[in-house]
């Protein structure tokens, strides 16, 4: 199941995409798939028809994670 993250790039606004997997701190760079403007749109410096998209670390400040609905833990109150 991708996480859904927010990508904070220098000197552009942040993008809305999906990573397979948190970056390992070894890595150079991440992979992005359907990459997003915050409000849904298309970027629009990506060429239609792109998957799949490289960033070096060097292009990003720092990225959000964000948790989804399925990942909450429900707990209950009750009273035998």
């Amino acid at each position: 199941m991708p996480l859904e993250v927010i990508i904070h790039l220098h000197n552009e606004d942040p993008i809305l995409a999906d990573i397979e997997t948190l970056p390992d701190p070894t890595h150079h760079s991440l992979v992005i798939t359907n990459p997003r403007r915050l409000d849904g749109r298309r970027v629009h410096y990506f060429t239609e028809g792109a998957t799949s998209f490289i960033f070096p670390w060097t292009r990003i400040t720092f990225i959000e994670v964000i948790q989804s609905g399925a990942d909450e833990e429900v707990v209950e109150f009750f009273r035998e």
